[in-house]
């Protein structure tokens, strides 16, 4: 038995975790003001100095290690080096330590040990040596993306390797992590979160079909120019959503809304449970996810699908959080859709054409799935919109605030917890690429009150995460 290597020298170090780089396509963030080479210099300790002494999971129930996310999103909001270094004393200080593996990981055991954290270094090793060979894409496609790596026959449901479910089912996590690496181009975090899939428990789950993984026929133009797609200009604000609506992401929200199948009170054994309602409804939940249709045919579709996925997990966060009784809770759940989703347009910009047809339609079933186990709140838009819209000014007045997200991410960038000041770069980020849609632009979907929406909700949706979250707990809600 060959025991893994444990520790990258220095030198490695500098490569896996380089000087960010700036984003792959125009729909990812782009980073505040304040980057400084003291900053860098304190992001890329607290990155390497992660890597080299603490284990992915900061305790035995498997709860994940956010250092590295908490400072990328720091850096990308223009902070100092003093307040990273800061934050990952702070972080640093409940994790885990390495642990040694018991032996190497090759393609050939790749399988034997999945879900098995003990070898969460072997497998860092195993995709940094991978990734130096066929670089980010063909890994990507390889081990999360294609058949191989999901089904394999002869063996049982609790033994597949089942890696695209790993890669999405814990609240994202993997993906997270992966999409921090292709946002800012650092290659030690997209092993690392490759290795955080490998090890991620797959609960025995295999909700989706084999049929996902089949590919189309494609050619080498396409494939080439795939990762290219998310860099074309688009509208800012059109008048209303140029396709068909009966496809749109919103009307399978309004489908599941109406199956009794899936209403609150016949849920309640699942709350919380993502692993218990798919294993008794994946099927079924599935059969909706395959009703929102990807057509390639048409110009422009994988970022209008994406920005569907956007708009979908903001209001099931937002709206699904409020009610006229209760006032607005920031679900920690469902927080995890939101800050997810940031990631979609860098972790697109790396996939060919069937793997971003593959990602987009399993993270949509897996947002369908938290949202039902969750019990699929209602989604009172237009009361939502009426108990948040703020008066209106008088005749000369001048707003006190020129920009209101100002002062919503300086307060979540000092927040304490770490996922306050996540949400709130997402919400910055989808306001300004989303924030002009105007009233209508969802008019024909089959959502009740779609049409009164506007590019107004991310900042809507800031405010009352903003506000909940300085009340004297100020964390996060587990009330369903």
């Amino acid at each position: 038995m060959t025991t893994a290597p444990q520790t990258c020298r220095e030198s490695e170090l500098d490569s896996i975790f380089p000087v960010p780089s700036f984003p792959p396509t125009v729909l990812c963030p782009q980073r505040y003001p304040g980057t400084s080479p003291e900053a860098v210099a304190g992001l890329r300790h607290v990155l390497k100095d992660n890597r080299a002494k603490h284990h992915v999971f900061f305790n035995e129930q498997r709860f994940h290690n956010h250092i590295t996310h908490r400072a990328l999103a720091l850096y990308a909001m223009g902070a100092s080096g003093a307040l990273i270094e800061h934050f990952y004393k702070q972080d640093s200080s409940y994790q885990r330590p390495v642990i040694e593996p018991p032996e190497v990981i090759t393609e050939e055991n790749f399988i034997e040990h999945t879900g098995d954290d003990n070898y969460y270094a072997a497998y860092v090793a195993f995709f940094q040596q991978f990734i130096d060979k066929k670089g980010v894409s063909d890994t990507l496609d390889d081990y999360i993306f294609s058949k191989k790596f999901n089904f394999v026959e002869g063996r049982d449901t609790s033994t597949q390797p089942v890696m695209l479910i790993r890669f999405l089912v814990d609240l994202f996590h993997p993906l997270i992590h992966v999409g921090y690496g292709t946002e800012f181009g650092i290659p030690g975090m997209i092993t690392e979160g490759l290795a955080m899939t490998s090890v991620q428990e797959s609960y025995g789950l295999g909700f989706f079909p084999l049929s996902l993984f089949e590919r189309r026929s494609t050619t080498a133009l396409e494939e080439t120019t795939a990762p290219l797609l998310l860099n074309r200009k688009i509208p800012s604000a059109p008048a209303e959503l140029d396709q068909l609506k009966n496809n749109h992401a919103f009307s399978i929200l309004a489908k599941i809304i109406q199956d009794p199948r899936f209403a609150p009170k016949e849920m309640e054994e699942y709350i919380s449970d993502l692993r218990g309602l798919m294993v008794a409804h994946g099927a079924d939940v599935w059969r909706y996810a395959e009703q929102w249709t990807i057509d390639l045919s048409q110009p422009g579709e994988i970022e209008r699908k994406m920005e569907e996925c956007i708009w979908t997990n903001t209001i099931i966060y937002a709206i699904g959080g409020w009610s006229k009784e209760k006032g607005f809770a920031a679900s920690f759940h469902f927080m995890h859709l939101v800050t997810s989703s940031i990631f979609l347009p860098s972790l697109l910009s790396y996939l060919s054409q069937d793997s971003q047809v593959i990602l987009l339609r399993a993270y949509f079933t897996t947002t369908l799935g938290w949202w039902i186990s969750l019990c699929g709140p209602s989604l009172d838009i237009q009361g939502f919109l009426d108990a948040t819209t703020s008066p209106p000014l008088s005749e000369g007045e001048i707003p006190s605030t020129a920009n209101s997200f100002f002062k919503i991410i300086q307060s979540g960038t000092t927040h304490p917890n770490d996922h306050m000041m996540k949400i709130q770069r997402a919400f910055a980020h989808f306001s300004s690429v989303y924030g002009a849609r105007p009233q209508g632009y969802f008019k024909g979907t089959e959502l009740e009150g779609a049409e009164a929406l506007d590019g107004s909700l991310f900042l809507r949706a800031a405010r009352l995460t903003d506000e909940y979250m300085r009340q004297d707990t100020s964390n996060w809600s587990f009330k369903f």
